[in-house]
């Protein structure tokens, strides 16, 4: 009276055959031979952090164009510091408007997102083209800025900031 133990096959034989052969049951819908990939064509994702801000980037071949969560460089970052503080990796190649940016932007506030971007795209032009490095390297845009808000201690008002003294 024992029921038998359910095996990978026996799942792929009642699920009408829709999983690989016994791989995980989105190995099929993942696999990279899939035509008609949502993905551009282009060099790797990079990934820019910036204080609790997470960049993801792509660079494709094209006109400059800046495609940042579905909207433009100057509809997403309207202060022009911010524009020029993203666009200055290109400058610093002098390739600009040789690629363009499609970004996904997540977390933290504006100043930390142009940071990321900043850096994700650096990232990226060195994945395109690894001699571009020490140009990138020594105008400090592969420097990963570690400054991070520091945490409230117990006792104080904020991180440093101690309540008023009384004398007496």
């Amino acid at each position: 009276m024992t029921n038998p133990v359910p095996t990978p096959s026996s799942y792929a034989a009642t699920a009408g055959g829709t999983r690989a052969a016994g791989g995980h049951p989105r190995a099929a819908a993942a696999s990279p031979s899939t035509s008609g990939s949502a993905r551009p064509a282009g060099g790797a994702p990079t990934v820019g952090r910036r204080k609790e801000a997470v960049v993801r980037v792509r660079l494709v071949p094209g006109s400059g164009e800046f495609k940042l969560n579905g909207r433009t460089l100057e509809g997403y970052f309207p202060n022009k510091v911010h524009q020029q503080l993203i666009r200055e990796p290109f400058v610093a190649l002098e390739k600009d408007g040789r690629f363009d940016v499609i970004a996904t932007l997540a977390g933290g506030g504006v100043t930390g997102q142009a940071g990321a971007l900043r850096l994700a795209i650096a990232r990226a032009l060195i994945g395109l083209e690894p001699d571009d490095r020490p140009a990138l390297k020594k105008a400090g845009f592969l420097t990963r800025d570690a400054r991070v808000k520091e945490r409230k201690k117990y006792g104080l008002k904020k991180a440093r900031k101690a309540p008023q003294y009384s004398k007496r």
